[in-house]
């Protein structure tokens, strides 16, 4: 059986798909199956799935999906969908998975915030995943979880002048969210703007 040789630019757009367009990941999976677990190199060591893609975003569905078709569930991916067994799991198999990372680095405490799962954002970091926590926070506030905003203020104390990708801090985000009760909690813990 002979089949099509899937081009880096094929692998690229399915991967971008992968970030939130549902409908696109299907269709491209189904004429070019190959695809699934196909990394695009975005530079140096950074490679990057479908499904990982999925996860750095929050996008359940289409990384509930990929999984659906055989795409291989990492503890960021789990940690995301806030599969708590299969974290656990994952990690007494192997403790060092708490230091693992998603795509472009991402680190695993900013996919579990994602979850707006509180109790799995506590477990991973009281066992060590503490890096990322100002992205963690920014999740959490985009999502709207105003627990898990306040569990990470209270407990992972994040340098609330960090700014995302798009230079904004929390602050901002909340502002421009409209949550003021976040925006109220933010500067109550020393947020300034």
């Amino acid at each position: 059986m002979v089949t099509d040789p899937i081009s880096p630019e094929l692998v690229r757009e399915f991967v971008i798909a992968g970030h939130g367009d549902l409908e696109k990941v299907k269709s491209l999976l189904a004429a070019h199956p190959g695809l699934l677990n196909a990394a695009h190199p975005w530079s140096g060591d950074d490679r990057e799935t479908a499904i990982m893609a999925a996860a750095q975003v929050g996008n359940r569905p289409i990384a509930e999906f990929l999984l659906g078709q055989g795409a291989p569930l990492s503890i960021t991916t789990a940690a995301m969908l806030g599969r708590t067994a299969e974290v656990q799991a994952l990690l007494q198999n192997d403790p060092r998975l708490v230091a693992a990372r998603g795509a472009h680095g991402i680190p695993l405490l900013a996919h579990a915030a994602l979850s707006g799962d509180v109790n799995l954002v506590r477990m991973l970091f009281v066992a060590g995943a503490q890096d990322g926590r100002e992205l963690a926070l920014h999740n959490a506030l985009a999502a709207g979880q105003a627990d898990l905003v306040r569990w990470l203020l209270e407990n992972a104390h994040p340098d609330l002048g960090w700014k995302n990708y798009a230079g904004k801090t929390a602050l901002t985000v909340a502002a421009e969210l409209g949550r003021t009760d976040l925006a109220e909690l933010l500067r109550r813990h020393g947020a300034a703007g």
